[in-house]
């Protein structure tokens, strides 16, 4: 198997926020800061942070999402027909000590979806100007997202009294996307997707039956609808999916192993490799992985970045070791198991604690596959 994307060490895209950005977009937000000025700061931390997953030998390097509020709702509001709404939905995240609520904003498809223009192309531009040794990776949100939360109830029935005319639209503004991206020299894209992972929990199952969808089958609905939007993916990029169960201030929203939806979407997915979270007993064993073909990768997220607590190396090879009891070990590449700040907020590990589990991924990796 060639060795371009995912790699035998990589990462899922998202990264702590430095202090300094934090309060450049405190005063962005309170109008004492122009938005030139915010730039400035999102450019330097970003070069900051470029360099930092090279110096510890990634062969991708993303820009930390530093540009964005949110992993998914920052593209999503750019895609043409898609509205914001203010947020109806609370979301319960939980951790071992408590419980968060979270009501993020809303979204509302008030016309036929498309792309007005390239989303994310200058912040891709401008990652692509700042590496010099890793491949610029962008990651965006799967076009299952702009589903989930809100359901049929979010989708305009004047414009889409028949929803199979709203899921081509969704597929065909995701080919513009990739196009638009190809063009700009990104070969490494990837899809975050939570709601193939939540799928995964009984209740969340319950959530989309009160919704009026259907429980049992709507993974297999996103699957065919995002390989209508990789359809015309050009051979020179790699595009990943990655799926957790909800990341928000080290708390997580869903529980279930993969056994759901794992022969659908290791069989049926057309993507070059998987990101999967299996940092603890939330996401299950390795048996789903039997139904990965081969000539794909999955990417064990066996590193937590929920806490601060570093990893030992050898327990890390036991389970790649597990793993590949299931899937062999050539087509076994090692990440942490989620973003380390899916939202701005982030999760509760200091800077040197995430660059320490980068590093060790790094190690372990280059010990494991060489």
């Amino acid at each position: 198997m060639d060795e371009g994307p995912p790699f035998r060490a990589d990462h899922v895209g998202s990264l702590l926020r430095p202090p300094e950005l934090l309060a450049a977009r405190d005063r962005f937000a309170s109008g004492e800061l122009s938005a030139e000025a915010l730039a400035e700061a999102e450019d330097e931390a970003i070069r900051s942070v470029v360099a930092m997953q090279e110096s510890v030998g990634l062969r991708s390097a993303t820009d930390g999402e530093f540009r964005r509020s949110s992993w998914h709702m920052d593209f999503i509001y750019q895609l043409g027909g898609v509205v914001r709404t203010e947020g109806t939905i609370a979301v319960d995240f939980r951790n071992e000590h408590e419980t968060l609520s979270f009501t993020p904003s809303g979204l509302a498809v008030t016309e036929r979806v498309h792309l007005d223009h390239p989303i994310f192309a200058d912040a891709f531009r401008s990652l692509t100007s700042m590496v010099t040794s890793a491949v610029p990776k962008l990651t965006i949100p799967s076009p299952s997202m702009v589903h989930y939360r809100g359901g049929r109830a979010a989708i305009s029935t004047e414009v889409y009294p028949d929803l199979g005319r709203f899921w081509s639209d969704l597929a065909a503004a995701y080919r513009d996307e990739i196009s638009a991206l190809a063009g700009l020299g990104c070969r490494y894209l990837q899809f975050d997707d939570t709601s193939l992972a939540y799928l995964n929990d009984p209740k969340q199952r319950a959530y989309i039956a009160s919704q009026g969808g259907d429980p049992d089958h709507q993974h297999e609905t996103y699957i065919d609808m995002i390989n209508a939007a990789l359809s015309a993916k050009p051979d020179s990029m790699a595009i990943t999916t990655h799926m957790c169960r909800g990341n928000f201030r080290s708390s997580w929203a869903a529980e279930g192993s993969y056994d759901f939806v794992a022969e659908a979407l290791f069989g049926r997915l057309n993507v070059d490799g998987f990101f999967l979270e299996y940092d603890d007993a939330r996401s299950g064993g390795f048996a789903p992985l039997r139904f990965v073909p081969k000539g794909k990768r999955v990417v064990l997220g066996l590193v937590t970045t929920k806490r601060g607590e570093l990893e030992r190396k050898d327990e890390l090879k036991r389970r790649i070791d597990e793993a590949s009891q299931f899937v062999p070990l050539d087509q076994l590449c090692l990440s942490p198991q989620c973003g380390f700040s899916s939202t701005v907020e982030g999760n509760t590990l200091t800077y040197d604690e995430e660059v320490a589990k980068l590093a060790l991924i790094v190690e372990v990796a280059q010990e494991v596959w060489g």
